[in-house]
C-alpha cells in the first residue's frame, strides 16, 4: 500500500481532525469568550474540507484508486457527495446557532468543536468500505452528537433529550455491532467487497440474522419505522441548532452508510433485503404522516415530517439499482435545502422577548403579521408535502419513478397515496398562518445570516431550483455510479 496516496485521499479528514485539535487549544486558552471566533474558523475548516472533496465528485472518481489504506476508506465521488452536504450542513448550522445560545448565555467554545468531530465522524460513515472504519464513523458522530443534545444545561428538556438518545443510541449500536459481529462470523472478513463475495453463493440464516441485525441499527440512525421512537422526544428537547443539525448532516451520514453497506457488501443479497426495506419505507411514510397529524409543536410535526422523509428516501433504496441510487441522493439534496430553510424558520419564531415560539397556534395570522416570514414557512411546507411547481415534488417523483422501472408498481403506488396523508400536516400550517386570525405572538427580529440563508434555501427549493435540476442529475448520476463501479 502507498501510504503518501492513502493519506492524500483522506486530506479532507485530515484537515478537520487537525482544525479541531487547534481550536480546542483555542478554547482551553480563550474560554468561553472564544466560542465566536471557534466558530467563525470552524465554519472556514468545513468550507475547506468541502472544497478538497469536490474535485473527486467533479471528476468521477471511483474505482482501485480512490481506496486507502487496504480499502477501510473510499474517497470516491458517491463519499464526496454525501461529505459535501454533510460539511454545509454542519457549517449551517455553526451559523444560526450562536444568537440562540446567546440567548439562554449558553454559548460555549465547544459547540463548534463538537459539530465539527461529528461531521468528521459523518464523513468517515458515507466514506466507509469496511465493518471496522464504519463503526469508527459511526461513534465518532455518536459521542458528540449525544453532548449536543444536552448543551443547554439549564434546560430539562434538553437534558432529557440528551440521556434518552444516549440511552437508545447505546442499545442500536448494540444491535448494529452485533449484527456485524454475525456478518464477518459467516463470511470470514470485514471488508464491504469481500463479505460481498463471501456470500455472493447465497445467505445462510446466520448470516441473514446479521443483515437484519444491521439494518436494525442503521434505522435507527436514519430514524427510520419502528426504530423511530427516539425523534420526536430528541428533535423537540434539542436545542433547535442541534435538531437542524441531526435532521440534515445526521440524516445525510445515516442514509449514505445504508446506501454503501445494502448495495456494496450485501449487493448481490438484494432480494433478501429488498423486502425489509420495502416494510421499513411505506412504514415511516405512514407512521410519520398520521403522527404528525396530532402535533401542536413545530418541531415534534418535523421529526415526524423526517422519518416521512426517510420513508421516500428509502423507495429508491427498494430498488437497488443505480437509478435509485441517483433518485436518493437526489432526493436528499433537496431534503436537506427543505429542513435547513424549515429549522431555520422555525428559528426566527420568536417573541418580542426573544424567546422561541414553537407552539403551532402561535402562528395564527402570521402572513398578515409578518409576511416575508411566512411565506417562507409556507413554501417549506408546501414543497416538503410534494406539492409542484416546488422542488420537493420532483425529489418524491424521481424516487417513485426509480421503483416503477425496477418493477415494483405496488410500492409506488401505495408510497404515492400515503404520501396524500402527509399533505394534511403541512397545508394545516399553510392554514394556520394565513386564514387564522392573527394572535401577533411573534415580533422578535432576526440577524442578517438566518434572513440569508433562509432566501437562500427558499429560492432552491422554488420552481427556480429546477434550472439546476440538469446539473445536479449529473452529479448524482456520477456519485450513484461510483457505488456499483466496484460492482
Amino acid at each position: 500500500m502507498d501510504w503518501s496516496h492513502s493519506l492524500r485521499l483522506i486530506a479532507p479528514e485530515e484537515t478537520l481532525s487537525i482544525a479541531g485539535l487547534i481550536l480546542l487549544l483555542i478554547a482551553a486558552w480563550g474560554g468561553d469568550k472564544a466560542s465566536r471566533l471557534i466558530s467563525i474558523l470552524a465554519v472556514a475548516a468545513l468550507i475547506g474540507a468541502t472544497a478538497l472533496v469536490a474535485p473527486a465528485l467533479c471528476s468521477g472518481a471511483m474505482g482501485p484508486d480512490t481506496s486507502a489504506f487496504f480499502g477501510q476508506i473510499h474517497a470516491d465521488a458517491f463519499s464526496s457527495f454525501g461529505k459535501i452536504l454533510i460539511y454545509l450542513s454542519a457549517a449551517a448550522t455553526l451559523v444560526v446557532a450562536p444568537t440562540f445560545f446567546d440567548r439562554f448565555g449558553a454559548m460555549r467554545a465547544e459547540f463548534p468543536i463538537l459539530v465539527l468531530f461529528a461531521a468528521l465522524g459523518s464523513g468517515l460513515m458515507v466514506s466507509a468500505g469496511d465493518l471496522v472504519a464504519l463503526y469508527i464513523g459511526l461513534e465518532m458522530n455518536s459521542l458528540a452528537a449525544y453532548v449536543l443534545a444536552a448543551f443547554v444545561r439549564t434546560d430539562g428538556r434538553s437534558a432529557e433529550a440528551g440521556l434518552k438518545y444516549f440511552v437508545l443510541g447505546a442499545l442500536a449500536s448494540g444491535i448494529l455491532l452485533f449484527g456485524m459481529s454475525l456478518t464477518y462470523g459467516f463470511s470470514g472478513t470485514t471488508s464491504f467487497e469481500g463479505i460481498n463475495a463471501a456470500l455472493s453463493g447465497g445467505l445462510s440464516h446466520g448470516a441473514l440474522f446479521g443483515v437484519v441485525f444491521m439494518l436494525a441499527g442503521l434505522a435507527f440512525k436514519m430514524s427510520a419505522v419502528p426504530f423511530h421512537m427516539w425523534t420526536p422526544d430528541v428533535y423537540e428537547g434539542a436545542p433547535t441548532p442541534v435538531t437542524k443539525f441531526f435532521a440534515t448532516s445526521g440524516k445525510v451520514a445515516a442514509v449514505g452508510l445504508t446506501m454503501r453497506v445494502m448495495l456494496e457488501a450485501f449487493a448481490d443479497q438484494a432480494d433478501a433485503w429488498r423486502q425489509i426495506i420495502v416494510f421499513i419505507a411505506l412504514a415511516s411514510i405512514v407512521v410519520g404522516a398520521l403522527g404528525a397529524i396530532g402535533q401542536k409543536n413545530i418541531k415534534r410535526l418535523m421529526a415526524y415530517s423526517s422519518i416521512n422523509n426517510v420513508g421516500f428516501i428509502l423507495v429508491g433504496l427498494a430498488a437497488a439499482n443505480v437509478q435509485g441510487a441517483s433518485a436518493m441522493l437526489f432526493y436528499l439534496v433537496i431534503y436537506v435545502a427543505m429542513t435547513v430553510a424549515g429549522f431555520v424558520t422555525v428559528l426566527m419564531l420568536k417573541d418580542e422577548a426573544g424567546n422561541p415560539v414553537e407552539d403551532i397556534a402561535s402562528f395564527a395570522g402570521l402572513s398578515r403579521t409578518r409576511p416575508g416570514l411566512a411565506l417562507g414557512l409556507g413554501l417549506v411546507m408546501f414543497s416538503l408535502a410534494g406539492i409542484p411547481p416546488l422542488f420537493g415534488f420532483w425529489g418524491k417523483f424521481l424516487v417513485f419513478r426509480a421503483a416503477v422501472d425496477a418493477g415494483m408498481m405496488p410500492l409506488a403506488a401505495i408510497g404515492f397515496a400515503a404520501s396524500v396523508i402527509g399533505a394534511f400536516y403541512y397545508l394545516k400550517i399553510v392554514k394556520v398562518v394565513y386564514f387564522d386570525e392573527p394572535v401577533d405572538v411573534i415580533k422578535g427580529e432576526s440577524d442578517i445570516w438566518h434572513k440569508a440563508i433562509l432566501v437562500v434555501t427558499c429560492l432552491f427549493i422554488s420552481p427556480l431550483g429546477y434550472l439546476l435540476s440538469g446539473w445536479l442529475q449529473g452529479l448524482t448520476d456520477t456519485a450513484a455510479a461510483a457505488l456499483f463501479h466496484a460492482l
